[in-house]
């Protein structure tokens, strides 16, 4: 049933400021369309067909990886590095990357989900040796930590939120704060403190990246039991600012509520990224296209042995390894190998792996994603500032009103401070029942006029200065790491190969950053050597 206007900006954006937009005069309205993923190929996995591959449709190789995002791609970067030749990479989609895809433009390219990836501790050998191979790195300081070119770390001014007409400085909300707010803020960034500061008997961190470096002591893993947002009031705060300021946190890494994600994940966010109590979190390794970046220099390595548009329908375990089956253009091909990665979700394993269901050696279904849309604005020039004081626009530029994230400034990066611009605008669907059903229950104009509508909060011309606006929608954007996921014991079971197949994806780590991606599938390429 088709629903008024007032309504859907009503579930995305809140009843009171549906029935304001709603009384405003008509605006114009830019092209644009849906991009990316196609929902259709993915249903073919829940059909449960079977495909007969013709005698000359068949190839062999040592090893395939299914599923081309950072973890598959991290794969084949590191199979390469080790002399592993013979390897295909298949990947469902047209573009390889998966959330960390991008797009060419002008002035300038964005991107479509990850946009940004902190400098590692100096312990993440793998992962810098992937930066020294793309020369951002400048040298080591004297403590041996990474020293990033300045041309890629994030350019000031970095993050900014609106509030109440007004654009101020920084995430945490200053602006009107009582003394009360300000200490419970001082009061969770003591707890923060001595969260980093935290070692158990072997000497191991509490929270750190990548995860599988974290400690599983009783005390630390205790937090996987209680949503954050219950964590904050045990700890007694009440302060709103400080809420929102958490629940921020938890929708931009995990696209959760801080009612829905676990205490552990919470508190991850705030101390894994920061070497000891005093000091800044790890400056973040940013260009126009975000992570694109990384994906153009995994493919540049991989090079044909990627394919695309490949849908992989079954994988047949067999004693001298596995045969792997898939779609190319609804032509059915095989091709018979020594090893698979399997890089691609977790929870359609038992749709793919023949025989998976009958010895199940994890709970795939215990593997919840959650639903996003991204949208891309394609501007003739920056929004005009509101009032002169106003903080300018920054890299990362947040609504406090908004259910939404905001949107980052791809121009931002190379200095260019004026004229056309590309804003990236994320929305996670953490606020509604259903999402993923919501999500695609709409189409561009509906989600195009949540976007504009969102934004013109904090940009009267908005509808004025965008030309285009293109949308991707993320049915199974990332893993949903709620109360009970992380230290259940059910990542451990995942991590350990199924006969010849070995698991490599984000979801392992149960919480969806690149390098965790990176470490799962650098992981898999070494068990399988």
């Amino acid at each position: 049933m088709r629903i008024t206007r007032r309504e859907l900006l009503a579930m995305f954006l809140g009843v009171p400021f549906a029935a304001a937009a709603c009384r405003e005069r008509e605006r114009p309205f830019p092209d644009g369309e849906i991009v990316g993923q196609s929902a259709a190929l993915g249903h073919i996995l829940r059909e449960g067909r079977s495909f007969e591959v013709a005698s000359d449709n068949w190839e062999t190789a040592k090893v395939v990886i299914v599923g081309g995002g950072i973890a598959g791609l991290s794969s084949a970067w590191q199979l390469k590095r080790r002399g592993v030749e013979d390897v295909r990479l298949l990947e469902l989609e047209r573009q390889v990357g998966g959330t960390s895809q991008s797009s060419n433009g002008e002035p300038v390219a964005y991107p479509w989900g990850a946009h940004y990836l902190p400098v590692p501790f100096r312990e993440n050998t793998d992962l810098i040796e992937l930066l020294d191979e793309m020369s951002l790195v400048e040298g080591r300081d004297a403590q041996g930590e990474l020293i990033v070119k300045e041309q890629y770390l994030c350019r000031e001014p970095e993050e900014r939120v609106f509030y109440k007409g007004r654009w101020y400085e920084g995430l945490y909300l200053r602006a009107g704060a009582g003394d009360e707010d300000l200490r419970q803020f001082a009061e969770f960034q003591r707890i923060i403190d001595g969260w980093v500061n935290w070692r158990d008997a072997a000497g191991r961190r509490a929270f750190v990246v990548p995860l599988a470096n974290c400690s599983a002591d009783a005390e630390v893993t205790a937090l996987d039991k209680v949503s954050f947002a219950d964590w904050l009031r045990q700890q007694g705060f009440t302060s709103e600012r400080l809420f929102w300021y958490c629940d921020y946190a938890t929708r931009d890494d995990y696209g959760l509520k801080a009612e829905q994600a676990s205490a552990w994940v919470g508190l991850f966010y705030f101390c894994s990224r920061v070497r000891k109590s005093g000091v800044e979190s790890q400056p973040f390794i940013t260009c126009p296209e975000g992570n694109g970046q990384f994906v153009e220099h995994f493919r540049s390595k991989a090079g044909d042995r990627i394919r695309a548009s490949q849908t992989v329908v079954s994988i047949i375990p067999t004693a001298a390894g596995a045969d792997v089956i898939c779609l190319d253009d609804g032509v059915a091909r095989g091709i018979r190998c020594e090893r698979v990665i399997y890089a691609a979700p977790m929870f359609t394993a038992p749709f793919v792996i023949r025989g998976f269901r009958d010895e199940a050696p994890f709970s795939a279904e215990e593997f919840q994603h959650n639903a996003w849309f991204v949208a891309n604005l394609h501007l003739t020039d920056r929004p005009r500032p509101r009032f002169a004081k106003d903080f300018p626009l920054s890299w990362d530029n947040v609504i406090y009103e908004s259910p939404s994230l905001g949107y980052v400034t791809a121009t931002h990066q190379k200095g260019i401070d004026y004229g056309p611009t590309t804003l990236t605008y994320y929305y996670p669907m953490c606020h509604e029942e259903n999402g993923r059903s919501k999500l695609f229950d709409h189409g561009w104009r509906d989600l195009a006029d949540v976007c504009l509508t969102d934004l013109s909060r904090a940009h009267r011309d908005i509808y004025e200065l965008t030309t285009r606006i293109d949308i991707m929608r993320w049915g199974h954007a990332m893993i949903s790491p709620r109360p009970g996921f992380i230290w259940s014991g059910i990542r451990e079971k995942a991590v350990k190969p199924f006969r010849n197949i070995h698991f490599a994806h984000t979801d392992l780590s149960g919480v969806a950053l690149f390098e965790e991606a990176f470490y799962h599938g650098t992981r898999a390429a070494r068990e399988v050597i």
